[in-house]
């Protein structure tokens, strides 16, 4: 059972004791906002400058995302080159190129 349909739950019961529907939902409402800023203290975020430590974050995330990709590229290229280089001595090789030489 889900937190959604749990709570759905205790507000027809609770209902259907007397308890009107907007204190219940009220009550659900601040429950939520109490819950959401106890998790956001118990991470170090409950600072006013804590969207800006998160954009930093993101930004710093992002960067370390583009600087993977641009090496990952870097290290193919470099492969690629090196293979084809690896293929043009081989075939020189093939063909007797040191020979051609003397």
């Amino acid at each position: 059972m889900t937190d959604g349909t749990m709570l759905g739950q205790l507000i027809a019961q609770a209902e259907e004791e007397g308890a009107e529907l907007t204190t219940l939902r009220a009550i659900a409402e601040e429950a939520g906002t109490v819950g959401a800023n106890r998790a956001l203290a118990r991470l170090g975020l409950e600072d006013a400058g804590a969207a800006k430590d998160m954009a930093e974050l993101r930004e710093l995330l992002s960067a370390w995302r583009d600087a993977k990709k641009s090496m990952i590229k870097a290290v193919m290229q470099w492969l690629g080159r090196t293979m084809a280089a690896l293929v043009l001595v081989l075939l020189a090789l093939r063909l007797g190129f040191p020979g051609w030489l003397k």
